[in-house]
């Protein structure tokens, strides 16, 4: 049997519905499996068994007709049996559609050229602390599963000499993994309309820095360095003292093996904490404004995992706006996040998981 996944979009997506993959490994252990995906989201399936092969969906394919013409006969000539669509856009569906697989499985709700022949609901409530991001995704492959138990927390999977050479770089820097309670700060969003707002992420970070024994570490790209140290400039003495700038991963493969030897991560919702969260760290998260928090606050039961969002505090105005409005005017609703309002779940978070 000869099955795809398609999941093109960010590494949280590509992370999150590799849980497709993974399931169908128990449930059909003979199986070749590929994931299609796009190439800078590689690192968060590599060393993964449960994927044979990984296909890389390129700009030049992207960019180019006849390019994309040829990508999808390559697929058809591939001859799977079945292919599951998690990306549910015209590229996937259109490569699902000209397959040629026998078994067809995508979204009812999306499904505007009758690419898929397995439809499933595309729900829009989650059942579950799994939330909606993990539970669409198992809607996509429960068909195939028939009394197989299910596993779906997405997992990473670091060789050896990854942890090694980010237990080095820490001791380099004089961080003692076994005292030291190391946390990850997600400072900046995906982007600006993600981001906290900078003069309350100081104050959060000045908070953390209360607590005993900490070090801070900050994710983030080279390219952010100024960014980056604007905020470290404005944080207090002490929150200084106890941040180490230099520690960052050369690439996003070396950056999960610092993450491994953090205790918990705080900060804006993105890839970083999909990452903490598929290598079992606590996380509390800030959800945007115009994210909804339901959709990708995934597992949180309040105690290990932990998200905010504005509108778990001010529901009677947040509510009454449409996800466009509350986009176009992030910062305004931003604004009604202040760290005072959510200052007793942090300090009950780090009480929890700093000893």
């Amino acid at each position: 049997m000869k099955i795809l996944v398609i999941q093109q979009k960010m590494i949280g997506d590509v992370l999150i519905s590799s849980i497709i993959c993974n399931n169908l490994r128990i449930a059909y252990p003979e199986a070749q499996i590929d994931y299609l995906i796009y190439p800078y989201t590689k690192p968060a399936v590599e060393n993964n068994s449960n994927i044979d092969t990984i296909i890389l969906f390129d700009d030049s394919v992207r960019k180019s007709k006849i390019a994309f013409l040829k990508f999808i006969i390559s697929i058809r000539k591939s001859k799977y049996d079945i292919v599951i669509d998690a990306y549910s856009k015209i590229e996937s569906k259109l490569i699902t559609l000209f397959s040629g697989a026998p078994k067809r499985i995508g979204y009812k709700q999306k499904d505007y050229f009758n690419a898929y022949n397995i439809k499933v609901e595309h729900i829009n409530k989650p059942k579950t602390i799994a939330g909606l991001a993990i539970e669409r995704r198992e809607n996509l492959f429960k068909p195939l599963m028939n009394t197989t138990p299910i596993d779906n927390h997405p997992k990473l999977f670091l060789t050896d000499s990854e942890k090694n050479e980010a237990l080095s770089l820490l001791k380099k820097h004089d961080i003692d993994v076994q005292n030291d309670a190391v946390i990850m700060l997600s400072v900046l969003g995906s982007e600006e309309n993600k981001t906290y707002p900078i003069p309350y992420l100081v104050e959060v970070i000045n908070t953390i820095a209360c607590q005993p024994n900490v070090k801070l570490l900050f994710n983030y790209m080279p390219k952010q360095l100024d960014e980056i140290k604007n905020i470290y400039n404005q944080c207090s003495e002490e929150a200084k003292s106890k941040i180490d700038l230099d520690i960052i991963g050369s690439n996003l493969r070396s950056f999960m093996g610092i993450m491994y030897y953090c205790k918990i991560i705080i900060g804006n919702d993105g890839g970083a904490v999909n990452i903490a969260k598929a290598l079992n760290k606590p996380s509390f998260t800030i959800f945007s404004p115009w994210i909804q928090k339901e959709s990708w606050s995934i597992f949180e039961d309040g105690n290990f995992h932990k998200a905010v969002h504005v509108n778990d505090y001010f529901p009677e105005i947040i509510s009454t706006h449409s996800r466009k409005e509350l986009k176009k005017n992030y910062q305004e609703y931003y604004k009604m996040l202040k760290p005072s309002v959510i200052k007793n779940e942090l300090t009950n978070f780090l009480e929890n998981h700093i000893k």
